[in-house]
């Protein structure tokens, strides 16, 4: 656990091979399942419009319920908890991505946190494919561009991935990294069911395309820590592309978060905590 938790602070990425065991990826498949069956507000096709779109969902409200054998009842929270070498951990939210029946795009080069408005060393993403995965097809990143700067980030338009979500001179420019591949130390692993890949949020990151006869059926996992902070962002942290402009009834506590003052802590009652276990338990 050591070297994990080393690796994850100088690159913000680490693979775990045969991370998970057989009962867990039976239960990340019956999670991602949920989702799929039951979209959230958040469900859209990436990249609409355009050939070789992709389906995903984030941060459903009524997943936890869903999730809760494969939160609270397996390894996954130790193992992120004992990577961060936090004591506290809770679910910020859980994602699913779907790329199949033909050709699919690639997702586009972007950091998480500019969505959210979250910072701090103990955040990070479990992605693990309930599919086979070759290097080639697989999610890639910069390592150590965890350590910043935040890019103004893409707005995934389908008409130009290029278009930032910000108005420019707010953020740096987001780097075409897919124009200029070699100046980067760009790194992906082949992954089999069970590998779980741990990330910083941070973290400069791109999902590489589908081809036909290809399926690639991926779960994200999203968490904090003890050492999470509040994050002021442009435009009142209320970017559309995360779902917090959608009405949801006043149900979203990261739109709360978003109007707190920077560096307080990142805490609100419906992050289920997950260790210790026994406030998990609680929700619905």
């Amino acid at each position: 656990m050591n070297r994990l938790r080393s690796e994850f602070r100088e690159n913000g990425v680490v693979l775990v091979e045969r991370a998970l065991d057989h009962d867990t990826v039976r239960l990340a498949e019956k999670a991602f399942n949920w989702s799929l069956n039951n979209p959230g507000p958040g469900a859209r096709n990436v990249l609409a419009g355009t050939p070789g779109e992709f389906y995903q969902d984030h941060g459903n409200p009524r997943c936890f319920h869903a999730y809760r054998e494969l939160l609270c009842d397996t390894n996954v929270p130790d193992l992120i908890a004992g990577i961060l070498g936090c004591n506290n951990l809770w679910l910020l939210y859980e994602q699913i991505w779907l790329k199949d029946g033909g050709n699919k795009q690639r997702t586009p080069w972007h950091q998480d946190l500019p969505y959210i408005p979250l910072e701090g060393d103990d955040l990070a993403v479990l992605w693990t494919s309930l599919d086979v995965v070759a290097q080639e097809n697989s999610l890639e990143f910069v390592p150590g561009s965890h350590r910043g700067p935040l890019f103004n980030p893409t707005a995934f338009k389908a008409d130009d991935v290029s278009a930032a979500m910000f108005a420019d001179g707010v953020w740096p420019a987001l780097p075409d990294i897919e124009a200029k591949r070699s100046d980067f130390p760009i790194v992906s692993w082949a992954v089999q069911p069970g590998d779980a890949i741990i990330f910083h949020p941070a973290i400069l990151h791109g999902g590489a395309p589908t081809r036909q006869g290809e399926r690639r059926r991926t779960l994200s996992l999203r968490f904090f820590g003890d050492r999470a902070f509040c994050a002021e962002r442009p435009d009142a942290g209320l970017a559309e592309i995360d779902r917090l402009k959608h009405d949801d009834g006043g149900s979203d506590p990261m739109k709360e978060m978003a109007r707190a003052k920077p560096g307080t802590l990142f805490r609100h009652p419906r992050f289920p905590k997950l260790r210790p276990s026994e406030n998990a338990l609680t929700q619905s």
